[in-house]
């Protein structure tokens, strides 16, 4: 195991000289970190992250973008430490998934900030960014801040538990029924697991079982030999003999019908099917991950599961809980949503404390889907750049009284809306101010205000 942190040739010896003590300092305390340039990309990473990612990742990791790292969800062009650490913000307690080419993933928590200015006599002067990085399981518990875990977002005790469990499943590969409303998220859920297994780098093949009747899902399945039926003009291969070396997805379980769930049973059992119209047995080593939004112990009792086939996949079941068990996640779903519509329609997007409110106050009988569909319709609708009530759908606002509603809500939840928007707010103002070096004229006139509002709100956020 390495002791050090590699050698650059081009730096100076006291800036060599500084750097070893950092990393050897940080390495106490269990802390990896990275140094970023302008660009974001890695100038120097100390040795821990060899203990995270395997011998010689520290060295393999310079000179790449930050997001083949972290993730583009927090670190892409939209992603929100992105955005902060130019805006010349510090964030903390943020936790994201680690991921550097066949190695990991390994949840971590981050700290992301600018280089002090003070710094730059004795850091190499390439670096702007510094981030600091620990595992995950090695923060104390009960933090607010959003973890970011394969795609998936939350601040929820019951998500993190799920997160915990994905890890906890990171060297097996049982077969995983994972129950949930629709629009849950069950197959991000299953797309996690995924790259949390040892199949991470084969493929993840998704079926419907809902979506084709019977006859066309067999063959979807299975596959079949050319003549097995009218339009089956040459052989083709099934999603279980395609996802061998990977995983299948099996969503919607509960409406195979039952004549199929005689196969499905033997070929987790056994390892073995044969195609539609051949009597040839093949072999699947397929990962099998199911997913269902139906009672299967009441369609067990009614007959139309079969109850060994219910067990043979429930080997791990998994629950997602609905969006209205965990509004503690509407807001980071909500700000995640937002960033990914703003990057693919080009619109930068702010939802307003009445909007928030709103959103809050939603029961989602759609779940996560219907939030995401919701922040996609009030992007595209919205005028301006702040996102109004009257901005999206009228199911979500309901009735007239809206406002009246959110003025009654829960105080802490108040609390919450005022200092998620206060905080998008500071950072949009400072990012302004700095750009035009503080002169207050140049600044309300790139943000579309006048001088005196502009300077009331640096009043009422404190920014000096």
């Amino acid at each position: 195991m390495m002791t050090d942190v590699p050698s650059d040739p081009s730096l100076e010896p006291m800036t060599q000289a500084a750097l070893i003590g950092v990393t050897r300092a940080l390495a106490s305390v269990g802390r990896a970190f990275v140094c970023l340039d302008q660009r974001l990309h890695i100038v120097h990473a100390s040795y821990i992250l060899d203990q995270l990612l395997g011998e010689g990742a520290a060295l393999k990791v310079r000179g790449r973008p930050i997001e083949e790292l972290l993730g583009v969800d927090l670190f892409g062009p939209a992603g929100p430490l992105r955005q902060s650490l130019i805006a010349g913000e510090k964030r903390e307690g943020w936790r994201a998934t680690l991921q550097f080419g066949e190695a990991g993933p390994r949840l971590v928590s981050l700290t992301a900030a600018p280089l002090v200015p003070d710094a730059a006599g004795v850091c190499d002067p390439r670096v702007a960014y510094l981030i600091l990085m620990r595992p995950a399981e090695a923060e104390v518990p009960g933090g607010v801040t959003p973890t970011f875990f394969s795609g998936v977002v939350a601040t929820s005790q019951a998500m993190l538990g799920i997160f915990r469990l994905i890890e906890d499943l990171a060297h097996s590969e049982a077969t995983v029924l994972l129950t949930g409303e629709s629009g849950t998220g069950k197959e991000m859920v299953a797309r996690a697991i995924h790259q949390h297994s040892p199949r991470a780098e084969g493929p993840f093949i998704a079926v419907n079982c809902g979506a084709l009747p019977a006859t066309l899902l067999e063959s979807e399945l299975f596959g079949h030999v050319r003549g097995a039926f009218t339009g089956a003009f040459r052989d083709r291969m099934g999603r279980f003999e395609a996802a061998s070396a990977g995983t299948l997805f099996l969503d919607e379980i509960g409406d195979v019908p039952l004549q199929l769930q005689v196969k499905l049973l033997r070929v987790l059992q056994e390892r073995t099917f044969e195609r539609v119209g051949e009597n040839k047995s093949r072999t699947s080593n397929a990962r099998i991950i199911a997913a269902t939004n139906l009672d299967m112990k009441r369609a067990v009792a009614e007959g139309r599961f079969r109850e060994d086939l219910y067990y043979r996949l429930r080997v791990v079941p998994l629950e997602i809980p609905p969006l209205r068990q965990r509004r503690e996640d509407v807001q980071p779903l909500a700000t995640f949503f937002l960033a990914r519509m703003g990057e693919t329609y080009g619109r930068v997007k702010r939802l307003s404390p009445q909007a928030m409110r709103a959103l809050l106050d939603y029961s989602w009988p759609g779940n996560v889907r219907e939030l995401a569909n919701s922040i996609e319709y009030a992007v595209a609708v919205a005028k301006s750049e702040t996102i109004l009530p009257e901005d999206l759908p009228k199911e979500v606002v309901g009735s007239p009284d809206l406002l009246a509603r959110a003025s009654r809500a829960p105080e802490p939840i108040q609390n919450v809306v005022t200092e998620i928007t206060e905080s998008a707010e500071s950072i949009r103002l400072r990012s302004a101010l700095e750009a035009h070096h503080w002169r207050r004229d140049e600044a309300a006139k790139s943000l579309g205000m006048s001088r005196t509002t502009l300077w009331r709100k640096m009043r009422e956020l404190k920014l000096a």
